[in-house]
């Protein structure tokens, strides 16, 4: 009988030991950071991106596994940051949210200038311009951050606001290297932030670019990286992808020049369908959000300069602010 409750007391005192120990792992575990059980992946690599790869390093104590490179120019100065802190790099990436989301407010300028028939000169000056307010105004509710760029801005350009669109043309040699400058965007800091994936197919590397084959262009008197992705692609953005391709005879100015040949991927995706077109040669066109009369014409017509045709045919109704709206039914001329 005191056998019985002598090994019944130790089995009572193995069982509370070992709940312990669980209780204890249990907490050490659910404790850790996220990041520190379970690595974030990417679907896309960005070290497989040269521009991304050369401002990032792998960093596995990093919330999303990367971290800027300590010898990059251009994010170099923010690898003192700690990168495992999941708070601080939850508010940045808000941050850099914010500067895609206004990004696509300097694509919707361009777009409307373009249906208006601006010049590129005009639409560069407007962009860049509008660029240094958009840049101002993200520190508007942090005073310090704020003075600290204009501090920058003014030893750098000799004011406040940032760089004048002429100081960009002398810089650069054209106003379509200015435009492209003004809308490029850093894979590098994406990656830091768990957005790479997200803006993956804006940095000019998509999977299609990567397994097609790809043709030849010769660079005309006035063409641009936009103009001939506009031209070829069907989108103006897709500019990366043939500098990518061409990396090679094309360095950081983007500048291209009279006689180069270019490779371009061939393939231009879905944007490239035609139309489908009715008896008397016509299709119809169902307006989307964002839409502009140059851009219908660049997707259907391959050619944004046709804007006026799809205007002239749908003058019953579209006025003379050449504003549409979505869900209009447009008629489209023949490609």
């Amino acid at each position: 009988m005191a056998k019985t409750c002598w090994l019944q007391s130790k089995n009572r005192i193995v069982n509370k030991v070992l709940a312990a120990v669980i209780i204890f792992v249990m907490i050490a575990v659910y404790s850790m950071p996220l990041h520190a059980y379970a690595a974030f992946r990417y679907e896309h690599d960005p070290m497989d991106n040269p521009k991304a790869a050369k401002d990032i390093i792998v960093d596995e104590n990093a919330v999303y596994g990367y971290s800027p490179n300590p010898s990059s120019t251009r994010l170099g100065e923010y690898a003192s940051y700690d990168w495992s802190d999941e708070t601080l790099v939850a508010n940045a990436k808000a941050e850099r949210i914010q500067y895609h989301e206004r990004n696509e407010e300097l694509y919707q300028i361009i777009r409307d200038m373009s249906a208006a028939g601006n010049s590129t000169e005009e639409i560069a000056r407007v962009v860049s311009k509008r660029r240094n307010e958009i840049r101002l105004e993200a520190y508007k509710d942090d005073p310090e951050r704020l003075e600290t760029l204009k501090k920058s801005n003014l030893e750098t350009y000799g004011h406040e606001e940032g760089p004048l669109p002429d100081e960009l043309f002398e810089k650069y040699g054209s106003w379509q290297t200015v435009m492209e400058k003004v809308l490029s965007s850093n894979p590098g800091m994406d990656a830091c932030l768990g957005l790479y994936d997200i803006y993956y197919d804006t940095y000019g590397i998509s999977e299609s670019a990567k397994t097609s084959s790809a043709s030849t262009y010769e660079v005309k008197t006035g063409d641009c990286l936009w103009s001939i992705a506009a031209k070829l692609l069907n989108d103006g953005r897709r500019w990366t992808e043939i500098y990518e391709l061409n990396r090679d005879i094309i360095d950081d100015t983007y500048i291209i020049y009279t006689g180069q040949t270019l490779r371009i991927q061939s393939g231009t995706g879905e944007s490239a369908k035609a139309p489908d077109t009715g008896a008397a040669g016509t299709s119809t066109y169902e307006v989307k959000s964002g839409d502009c009369l140059w851009r219908i014409a660049q997707h259907q017509l391959n050619d944004g300069c046709r804007w006026t045709e799809i205007y002239e045919l749908n003058r019953d109704i579209i006025d003379e602010s050449y504003v549409i709206y979505t869900g209009q039914e447009l008629i489209i001329p023949a490609a």
